[in-house]
C-alpha cells in the first residue's frame, strides 16, 4: 500500500509521489515571535513532526524548513511597549519557542530562516512580479493585483466576488487613505511609518508584507516547487492563497505538490482565544499553571493528546481529555519500560520487530497519517506486553514464545518512536532499599484494610514515581519490581 495524503488543493486523498524519488522537500509556516507558543502551535508542529518522522521511516530523505516571522505589527507593538529593539523581542521568543517545543520531542528543522535575513530576496521577488505586471506601487506601498492571476482562489475555493463582498465589510469605501485598486489586493511591501524598523527598497523605506515572506524563503531555501507545504487550517486563506499567487505567477509551476492543513484547537468546545480567557501556553501546561488542571503535565502526555485525533480534525482541549492522555501515556510508558532481562530469556534471541504489528501501523499511517488508528494498535500491543510480563514474572506462565515477546517489544519501541513517543531522560536505576519498600507496602496494605484508599493510592503513586511497579495478587499478596 502506498502513502496517501489529503491535498487541500484538490480536496481529495492522493498517492504521495515526491518530485525526486528518495528526497522530500517540506516547508511549514513557523511562528510569529512576539509571545510564548500556545497549544495550537503544539498541535501544528507535533503533526508536521510526525509527517517528517514517518517519511524518514518509510525511507525518504526529508529536507524540512520552518521559518520564523520576526517582523510584524505585533512584534513592533511589543517592542514599543517594552522599549526594546524589535530584534531583542524576536530573539527572546525564538529562544522561548525552543525551550517549550523541544520537551514535546519535536525534532529541530533543518533550517529556521528568518524574514529579516531575506530582505534582498523579497525585493527580487517583488521586482520580478512588477516586471510581469502583477503588482502596482502607490506612495511607497506595493500591492499584488489579484485580478491578474487567473487561478486566484483555487486553494480556498473562494471566488473573487466572495472575497470582494467580505472585504467590503472590513474596509470603509470612503476612507481617503484607501489605496488598493481592488478589495482583495494585498500588500507586498509597506511604506515605513515613524518609529518602525524599515529597510531601503526600490519603492522607498519600508518593510515586507506577511505573505511575500514565505514565498521568498521557500524560493531561496528549497526552490520553485516543493513537495509538501504545511500549516494550520486558518492559513488557507489568505496566507497560503497569496503565496500561491505570488510564486506561481512567476514560475508557472505549482508552489507545492501537496498542501496539508491541520485542524484547529478548541477549549471545552469554544475557539481558543485570549479574548475568551481560555488561551493556554505550552509553558503553562508543562509548569502546572493551567488553572483547570493545576499540576505539571508530562510532555509526552501532551503529545499523545494531540496524536489521538486525526491531524485534520478539530481537537477539543479539556481537563478530562488531558487526564485520559496522562493515563494513556502511563500505559505506554510502562510497556516501553519493561525490562525483559528480568525474565531470563535466551541470550541468543535476535529478531526484527513483529511484522504483523508493523504492517498494521503502516496501513494506518499510509491512510493520510491516521495516528488515532495507529495509537489504538500500539495500546493493544502495550497491554499484551504488560500481561505477558506479569504472567512470566509473577505466575511463571506464558502465552507468547520468547521470540514473539521480543518481536512485539521491539515493534512497540520502534513504532512509538515514529510517533515521537519516547521515554525522555529516563533516570538511571538507583540502589533500592528493599526493606524500606516492603515497609511501605505493609503500610499500604494496612491503609487498604482500613478503607483509607486515598492513602493507599498515595503510597502506590509514591513508589511508582521512584520506578517501582507493584502488582496486587490474589490472597492479599503484593509483588514489586524496579522498572
Amino acid at each position: 500500500m502506498s502513502l496517501t495524503l489529503y491535498n487541500t488543493l484538490t480536496r481529495r486523498k492522493e498517492p504521495f509521489t515526491p518530485l525526486n524519488r528518495d528526497q522530500v522537500t517540506m516547508y511549514c509556516c513557523g511562528v510569529t515571535v512576539y509571545d510564548d507558543c500556545h497549544l495550537g502551535h503544539a498541535r501544528s508542529y507535533i503533526g508536521w513532526d510526525v509527517v517528517r518522522r514517518y517519511l524518514q521511516w518509510r525511507g525518504y530523505s526529508v529536507r524540512y524548513v520552518q521559518n520564523f516571522t520576526d517582523i510584524d505589527d505585533k512584534i513592533l507593538n511589543r517592542a514599543k511597549a517594552e522599549k526594546l529593539a524589535m530584534k531583542d523581542v524576536a530573539d527572546r521568543y525564538i529562544a522561548a519557542y525552543f525551550r517549550d517545543i523541544r520537551p514535546l520531542n519535536i525534532l529541530d528543522a533543518d533550517e529556521y530562516p528568518r524574514v529579516t535575513d531575506h530582505i534582498p530576496e523579497i525585493h527580487q521577488l517583488i521586482q520580478a512580479l512588477e516586471a510581469k505586471g502583477y503588482v502596482y506601487a502607490i506612495e511607497g506601498d506595493v500591492y499584488y493585483d489579484v485580478r491578474q492571476f487567473a487561478d486566484y482562489g483555487k486553494l480556498s475555493g473562494r471566488s473573487l466576488n466572495q472575497m470582494q463582498a467580505g472585504a467590503s465589510r472590513r474596509v470603509d469605501p470612503n476612507d481617503p487613505e484607501r489605496k488598493k485598486r481592488y478589495p482583495a489586493d494585498f500588500a507586498l511591501w509597506k511604506a515605513a511609518k515613524s518609529d518602525e524598523s524599515a529597510w531601503d527598497s526600490p519603492w522607498g523605506k519600508g518593510r515586507p508584507g506577511w505573505h511575500i515572506e514565505c514565498s521568498a524563503m521557500i524560493r531561496a531555501r528549497l526552490g520553485g516547487t516543493i513537495d509538501i507545504h504545511g500549516g494550520g487550517g486558518d492559513l488557507i486563506f489568505p496566507h497560503h492563497e497569496n503565496e500561491i499567487a505570488q510564486s506561481e505567477a512567476l514560475t508557472d509551476q505549482p508552489l507545492a505538490r501537496y498542501w496539508l492543513h491541520n485542524g484547529m484547537v478548541t477549549v471545552n468546545g469554544e475557539k481558543m482565544s485570549k479574548s475568551l480567557g481560555n488561551f493556554t501556553t505550552i509553558r503553562d501546561l508543562l509548569d502546572g499553571k493551567w488553572l483547570e488542571y493545576p499540576r505539571p503535565i508530562d510532555p509526552m502526555a501532551i503529545r499523545l493528546f494531540v496524536l489521538q485525533a486525526h491531524y485534520r480534525k478539530p481537537l477539543d482541549f479539556t481537563p478530562n481529555a488531558i487526564e485520559a492522555a496522562e493515563k494513556g501515556w502511563q500505559t505506554l510508558k510502562e510497556a516501553l519500560s519493561l525490562d525483559l532481562q528480568l525474565l531470563n530469556l535466551s541470550p541468543q534471541i535476535l529478531s526484527q520487530p513483529d511484522s504483523a504489528s508493523v504492517e498494521q501501523f503502516q496501513t494506518a499511517l499510509d491512510d493520510d497519517l491516521n495516528t488515532a488508528t495507529a495509537l489504538a494498535m500500539l495500546f493493544e500491543l502495550a497491554k499484551l506486553l504488560k500481561r505477558e510480563f506479569y504472567l512470566r514474572y509473577y505466575c511463571e506462565s506464558h502465552k507468547l514464545s520468547d521470540i514473539q515477546l521480543v518481536q512485539r517489544s521491539q515493534a512497540l519501541i520502534q513504532l512509538a518512536q515514529v510517533l515521537g513517543l519516547e521515554i525522555q531522560q529516563s533516570p538511571a536505576k538507583f540502589a533500592i532499599d528493599a526493606d524500606w519498600i516492603e515497609a511501605r507496602l505493609q503500610q499500604r496494605q494496612q491503609a487498604r484494610q482500613a478503607r483509607q484508599y486515598a492513602e493507599s493510592d498515595r503510597i502506590r503513586d509514591e513508589l511508582q514515581s521512584m520506578g517501582i511497579t507493584i502488582i496486587d495478587q490474589p490472597g492479599g499478596l503484593t509483588r514489586w519490581h524496579q522498572t
